[in-house]
């Protein structure tokens, strides 16, 4: 495996680690929540940056709907990215507290939790676009193709998708998307693990949904992508 490739896993991991690390906020603290909000801001460019050819290749060959789906979650991520960041910075009370910003908290609060439970949905739909590469290349370290392996994942997929639907609704993430409900609940006395296993099936879940749907637009009638490139794709 290339050198570059093996690095955009890895951005790719610490960019899913941390992701999750920040839908705890309140759980793992500010301070901490702002310093893991700036690597992940960090990472972000990082991963871009390793992906510039695919931003190259944006207005080189067909749209297909598969191609035209990809391209709005990355930009729906990118908005996400920036509402998050933007509003952050106005907020922070740690990293950024030397720029002094005296007003703007209450709008940059609402812009906040836009930022960070809708970008936690399209990144997930973004990983599921992208799950059938990953799982070829596990599969090829994983030694030859198995059958009943390939049933396994398949089962443990629907089992954790169906999780997900009930931690989704649990959780409220619904009523925080559409401000619903304009304050994030967290429970102190509840175990850190479990709030992670709730949020893991949530983004499982938006995953199994992402890489379905990816198939069943990849299976509609029409040329391959010419040049479209992938944001994950082995250059």
């Amino acid at each position: 495996m290339k050198r570059q490739v093996v690095l955009k896993i890895v951005v790719d991991v610490i960019m899913t680690v941390l992701l999750m690390l920040l839908m705890a906020f309140e759980l793992i603290g500010r301070t901490a929540h702002e310093w893991l909000g700036t690597v992940m801001f960090v990472m972000f460019v990082v991963h871009h940056v390793l992906n510039r050819k695919w931003t190259g290749h944006l207005l080189k060959g067909k749209y297909t709907p598969s191609r035209i789906f990809q391209t709005v979650i990355v930009v729906l991520v990118l908005l996400c990215i920036l509402f998050s960041v933007i509003s952050g910075i106005v907020l922070s009370r740690y990293v950024f507290d030397f720029l002094s910003i005296g007003g703007g908290r209450s709008w940059a609060r609402i812009l906040h939790m836009v930022g960070a439970y809708w970008g936690f949905v399209f990144m997930s739909l973004h990983l599921g676009l992208h799950w059938n590469m990953m799982m070829g290349m596990a599969g090829k370290a994983a030694g030859q193709p198995s059958p009943v392996r390939s049933r396994i994942l398949k089962t443990a997929g629907i089992l954790i998708a169906c999780y997900g639907i009930y931690a989704f609704i649990k959780r409220g993430i619904g009523s925080y998307m559409l401000l619903r409900n304009m304050f994030v609940f967290f429970d102190f006395e509840e175990p850190l693990t479990l709030f992670y296993v709730d949020y893991i099936a949530v983004m499982g879940l938006f995953v199994w949904i992402g890489h379905y749907l990816s198939k069943f637009l990849r299976a509609l009638p029409g040329k391959k992508d010419a040049g479209a490139g992938d944001i994950f794709q082995k250059k």
